[in-house]
């Protein structure tokens, strides 16, 4: 038997905010609200499922060093293009780490700054 990734944590400032940006991304809703301000997104169908939930971990002060775990999409219903301006719409915004330009992906960052990646490949909605 093997383990499988259940959950995906992030220190943030604002959880909230951060709720509403990834669940606009990844068609996730809220699952759980914590006393402390963390607030755990997922699935419809919860934790457990096929995918991963992101729990939003409440931290004044977050890591500023860059992290050494990034969260890659891919677009389910569109082509990359269109991804692309849907994501900056919501507040995502580039990121410079060197890229070339020649790069078939998209380097972001969400509203905190944590860096993401939109591939060019599109994948079928689960």
């Amino acid at each position: 038997m093997a383990c499988r990734i259940g959950e995906l944590v992030l220190d943030c400032r604002d959880p909230e905010a951060l709720a509403r940006f990834w669940c606009e991304v990844l068609d996730f809703v809220v699952l759980d609200r914590e006393h402390d301000g963390s607030v755990e997104i997922g699935p419809r169908e919860g934790f457990g499922g096929p995918q991963p939930t992101i729990f939003l971990s409440r931290s004044d002060k977050p890591e500023e060093a860059k992290s050494r775990l990034h969260i890659d999409v891919n677009a389910t219903d569109r082509d990359q293009d269109a991804e692309l301006e849907r994501l900056l719409k919501l507040g995502a915004r580039p990121a410079d780490i060197g890229q070339t330009g020649e790069e078939s992906w998209h380097v972001l960052a969400d509203p905190e700054g944590n860096e993401f990646c939109l591939l060019k490949a599109r994948i079928k909605p689960l």
